[in-house]
């Protein structure tokens, strides 16, 4: 189970923290990832975490956003900052888990909308 926290509203400029937590019964976790979606486009790529090794980011959030993990929490945050109205959109985590196989699990996504 993921449970996201740190959706919401905010004015141009400013920032916001996303949070999602996994929970249950798994042997590990391996990348950990930020998609976003608005009505009518397809879901996309913010920026992903594997346990070890370098972030990805989408050109569109590269010096705005910064994706870490804590691992004995087995969380991924998205700290996001200069935000843009263009950033509006609900965001979801991602993130791949292994219970014998490796499985793929989305969080219930968080709605962030910044104001111009």
């Amino acid at each position: 189970q993921l449970v996201e926290s740190g959706g919401g509203l905010v004015q141009a400029g400013g920032s916001l923290r996303l949070s999602c937590a996994a929970s249950g019964s798994f042997f590990s976790i391996g990348v950990m990832g930020w998609y976003r979606q608005v009505p009518g486009k397809q879901r996309e790529l913010v920026a992903a975490i594997p346990r070890g090794g370098s972030t990805n980011y989408a050109d569109s959030v590269k010096g705005r956003f910064t994706i870490s993990r804590d691992n004995a929490k087995n969380t991924v945050y998205l700290q996001m900052n200069s935000l843009k109205p263009e950033d509006t959109a609900v965001y979801y985590c991602n993130v791949d888990v292994f219970t014998g196989g490796w499985q793929d699990y989305w969080g219930q996504g968080t709605q962030v909308t910044v104001s111009s």
